[in-house]
């Protein structure tokens, strides 16, 4: 019990990634330790370097990070802060957007701009492979084959050990699947606004069930938006209330109980807001504070 007290991470449960990646299922995504509109350096780097340290003494072992924040500012910080990699860090990374400034996330999917990518991100990280690599976003300019073609020849040059995908269809990962073994599926999900980029809710649940049914992990970014479901004296409300808990750190209790594969990455830039989420991996849900959750946040 104590080790679960010092790090409450490990409460979440693990999940292993292709066979060989053991993580605990709540992670921290590295989004936010850039500056303001994911550009740039943070305003004060050395908060951001101890932030990075204390994921690791709260149990995280699986940090998600991609060469477009900053851009290269987040993998740099990784670097900086935590190498050389304790035995069992998994540091997953994504390539195949662009930055043009601030809030800009053009695509680029060409096999030549991932291989460039892929030897950035080796470079900033410090490392010979990427433990899973995933690509960014597909480019609607570049056939989807092309692009997954290229990271799964990358993978057996070794310099990746699992691939991963994001902002993809359950289509596009079954046409995937056909190329390289896929590990994880990152996309947009959460407790409020269910819907992903190019699919409704329905079929992000499905994708959900899907990844489970498969062993995927599947990693919801903005997983902890709630809209106006934490209004006062909503379910969500009162169930936090019952468990002495933030609405936040319940929403995470929720998408951990939704699927044994789902992997929450919540990221901050605040120790505090990152000491109160992973707290969030010591509560259990019984299935019907989990329904009626569930069944609140879609009247």
């Amino acid at each position: 019990m104590q080790n679960i007290q010092q790090k409450p991470a490990q409460a979440s449960g693990t999940l292993t990634l292709g066979g060989d990646l053991k993580v605990y299922r709540l992670g921290f995504g590295a989004m936010r330790i850039t500056g303001e509109g994911i550009w740039g350096p943070p305003a004060n780097k050395q908060e951001a370097i101890a932030l990075l340290r204390r994921t690791l003494e709260l149990g995280i072992n699986l940090i998600d990070t991609a060469d477009s924040y900053g851009p290269n500012v987040s993998e740099e910080l990784i670097a900086e802060a935590l190498h050389p990699y304790p035995e069992g860090l998994v540091i997953a990374t994504k390539g195949g957007l662009l930055r043009t400034g601030p809030g800009q996330w053009p695509q680029d999917g060409r096999p030549e701009h991932l291989r460039e990518a892929l030897e950035g991100s080796l470079r900033r990280l410090r490392v010979d492979h990427i433990d899973i690599y995933q690509f960014h976003r597909p480019d609607p300019k570049v056939p989807f084959e092309d692009s997954v073609g290229e990271i799964a020849k990358l993978q057996k040059e070794g310099k990746i050990r699992h691939v991963g995908l994001s902002n993809v269809t359950i289509d596009e990962l079954a046409r995937a699947q056909k190329i390289v073994p896929i590990v994880t599926v990152q996309n947009h999900y959460n407790l409020s606004k269910r819907e992903s980029e190019r699919m409704t809710a329905q079929q992000s649940e499905e994708m959900i069930d899907v990844c489970a049914r498969q062993g995927i992990g599947f990693i919801p970014w903005n997983p902890l938006s709630t809209g106006a479901l934490a209004r006062p004296g909503s379910t969500l409300d009162q169930v936090a209330k019952k468990h002495n808990a933030q609405p936040s750190q319940i929403v995470l209790a929720w998408l951990l109980h939704r699927s044994p594969t789902l992997l929450p990455i919540p990221g901050t830039s605040s120790i505090k807001h990152l000491e109160e989420n992973v707290l969030g991996a010591t509560i259990k849900l019984t299935q019907e504070e989990f329904d009626a959750i569930n069944q609140g946040s879609q009247q």
